[in-house]
């Protein structure tokens, strides 16, 4: 997950540099995050396949692999269409991990609650990392060569999944910490049709996508929005880290209230503050002001993401938690693509000063997204 959140945080402070070398608009230099929805969704597939064939310690060690090759292609500075491509390629080993990682501690049962939020902390000090690295690399003229810092990274993530997890199914890993495979259905339809079936997997798949697109679009475009709408200098890039640095610190810090007020509940009242603070950002011309009100919304994200994941734990049948979990988790990164693209879509007829709307406007879905996942747990069949 650290990986994952190095890649999450590298893109917005190259992404000005990268309109710059290659003289592109807002509308095109989105495609970036087109073909990286492309991949992820590839890699959605594959993993229902894949799983089932080889196995989780395979796969997720084959997601990492696929993202070595994609790093090493791009510190070339190819040409815009094949660095767009590696996209692709990214982003399937991304979707293959993600799906992989949360599905494995989603299928933990001690304190899964402080697990889950201990790995999506991960993922946030990955992407506050990488802000700090790829600002600097933004200013140079080889700007490209960040990717070799990714490159290191991602080599370093393969080695230890493969020291830790030694290749071996989840099955085996939880044998070796204690904990007996979970309860299997008697179903006789394949897991895949039995997940597909079940309307509150499609609520929260569509609610992680809003959730992690939003993440990533303030992640990635606010340091745009800075410089053009603000005054900001190229140094905004740091902006960036600071926002994932904000959602790694209320994972962690705000388990007591999530526990306090009730997981459910808490996410509606995170969601109206959110978009609260958002207003402020939009309406006050200040950049001061503006930079305190989006470091309160994401500490107030962060926990979203596993508040999400522990609530598909209670209300999903035991022998579909893996695999649901692993859908909702690959589908909904999608929206680390998706929404990004929209808003460049969106900016390169209206302006940048259009990304403050578009996210108010998707804050409120996704909290409408929330209120249509059951509070309660499905009826074992």
């Amino acid at each position: 997950m650290y990986l994952a959140g190095w890649n999450d945080g590298t893109t917005g402070p190259l992404l000005f540099r990268i309109q710059k070398v290659y003289g592109l608009n807002f509308a095109v230099v989105s495609l970036i995050f087109m073909f990286a929805c492309i991949g992820f969704l590839s890699g959605v597939f594959a993993n229902l396949y894949l799983d089932g064939r080889f196995g989780f310690g395979k796969v997720i060690v084959s997601g990492s692999i696929i993202q070595v090759i994609a790093y090493t292609i791009q510190a070339g500075a190819f040409p815009f269409p094949a660095s767009v491509l590696c996209y692709v390629i990214n982003g399937v080993g991304m979707a293959l991990q993600n799906a992989q990682s949360n599905g494995f501690v989603g299928s933990l049962k001690d304190n899964p609650e402080v697990k889950m939020a201990i790995l999506h902390a991960v993922h946030g000090a990955g992407a506050l990392s990488s802000p700090l690295v790829a600002t600097q690399f933004a200013q140079l003229p080889h700007w490209s060569f960040h990717y070799l810092c990714s490159l290191g990274v991602a080599f370093v993530n393969t080695v230890m999944l493969i020291a830790v997890f030694r290749l071996k199914t989840q099955d085996e890993c939880l044998a070796q910490i204690g904990q007996q495979a979970g309860e299997k259905g008697t179903s006789e339809k394949s897991q895949f049709s039995q997940i597909i079936r079940l309307r509150e997997v499609h609520f929260l798949a569509f609610f992680i996508l809003v959730l992690v697109g939003v993440e990533v679009t303030v992640g990635g475009w606010m340091v745009t929005y800075t410089i053009d709408v603000r005054g900001g200098g190229l140094s905004s890039g740091y902006i960036s880290s600071g926002f994932w640095g904000g959602s790694m610190t209320g994972r962690v810090v705000l388990l007591w209230v999530n526990k306090k007020v009730g997981g459910r509940r808490v996410l509606f009242i995170y969601s109206i503050l959110a978009i609260g603070l958002e207003l402020v950002v939009w309406l006050v011309p200040s950049l001061v002001g503006g930079g305190v009100a989006i470091s309160i919304v994401v500490v107030i994200l962060g926990p979203m993401y596993p508040i999400a994941m522990n609530h598909t734990v209670r209300i999903l049948p035991e022998w579909l938690i893996t695999g649901s979990i692993g859908w909702i988790a690959g589908f909904g990164q999608t929206g680390s693509a998706l929404l990004p693209f929209l808003t460049g879509a969106i900016a390169s007829k209206t302006g940048i000063k259009s990304l403050q709307p578009f996210l108010i406007s998707m804050m409120a879905f996704m909290t409408i997204l929330w209120a249509l996942v059951p509070r309660t747990a499905r009826r074992a069949e």
